[in-house]
């Protein structure tokens, strides 16, 4: 009767400890907010915030999580410096006005064991609107230079930037909506 007991207790503590919360760092080295928008139909126009932090709450076994990525809106990058001026002018980002853009998400939404989607808020330029980031690739692995367990994927999200306040170009024929891709990677802690 003991031992049962003991093995009980035993496998309670071992459910238990699975079942519970991980926090994980964002790794920045592999980690990118980019964006894409058509350029008059012809190519697409990319760019990326390459100052950027954040963490993800995650409990595999429950199915749930919290993310928070944070990126300057300063620091976009389209590889042309004029470009990345203007970008970060009130035509488009208002950088000095609103220097942080946040994506929170609080419910992740699985397939099996991997996560689907994450449903959060975007906030950007001092509005904040609901964005669903669905993802394209997601995997936990064990890294064998960290010694840590790693989880990430490749999240994306077709967002209309006049809920932003972004409408600068659209009587040129620019669209209004724009490709979010948030690519991350967060080691365990």
């Amino acid at each position: 009767m003991k031992k049962t007991l003991l093995t009980a207790a035993l496998l309670s503590c071992a459910v238990l400890a699975q079942a519970e919360t991980a926090t994980y760092a964002i790794d920045p080295t592999h980690t990118f907010v980019t964006y894409e928008i058509s350029h008059f139909g012809t190519s697409t126009n990319r760019g990326r915030f390459d100052k950027k932090e954040g963490s993800v709450q995650f409990d595999r076994a429950a199915k749930t999580g919290r993310v928070e990525v944070s990126f300057e809106l300063a620091s976009v990058n389209t590889g042309v410096a004029p470009m990345n001026k203007h970008l970060q002018s009130d035509d488009f980002f208002s950088a000095e006005k609103f220097p942080v853009a946040k994506f929170v998400g609080d419910k992740f939404v699985f397939n099996g064991d991997k996560v689907s989607e994450v449903v959060g808020l975007l906030t950007l330029r001092g509005k904040t609107n609901p964005v669903t980031l669905k993802a394209t690739g997601f995997n936990c692995y064990d890294s064998p230079m960290l010694k840590r367990e790693v989880c990430g994927g490749d999240f994306e999200a077709v967002i209309d930037r006049t809920q932003w306040g972004i409408d600068y170009g659209l009587a040129y024929g620019f669209p209004k909506n724009v490709k979010l891709v948030i690519q991350v990677e967060a080691i365990k802690q």
